[in-house]
């Protein structure tokens, strides 16, 4: 499991936004990573994906490196941000907005207050 850890570690420092998550950005694989993605994609945000299903070790390490027992789970420069759930929530209050703002992330404010209107 401490490869697993190391490696991670190594990739939520190395991108600014990092999704764990079942499938890749572009063919999700469950619903709660396709609406994170979705919504990454939607607002413009460039992010790395990994496809926890094509690895055991990273499926399960990344649970216990969040001590966060689902995936998806979204990094924000190395930090974890949380899951579905609260990713959506934070879209539809705009506390995303915020964090990418405060973390210097690039992306579409028309498209994330898209989304808020459409959830309204």
């Amino acid at each position: 499991m401490t490869d697993a850890k190391t490696q991670i570690e190594e990739t939520v420092k190395a991108n600014d936004v990092v999704l764990y998550m079942k499938g890749t950005k572009d063919m999700p694989q469950c619903g709660f990573s396709s609406r994170v993605a979705g919504v990454l994609n939607f607002m413009g945000v460039e992010f790395a994906d990994v496809n926890v299903l094509a690895d055991e070790a990273i499926r399960q390490g990344v649970k216990d490196y969040s001590d966060w027992p689902t995936v998806p789970q979204l990094y924000v420069k190395g930090e974890f941000v949380g899951g579905c759930d609260i990713i959506t929530e934070m879209t539809l209050s705009g506390e995303l907005d915020e964090l990418f703002e405060k973390s210097g992330v690039a992306f579409d404010k028309e498209a994330a207050d898209k989304i808020r209107e459409a959830n309204a």
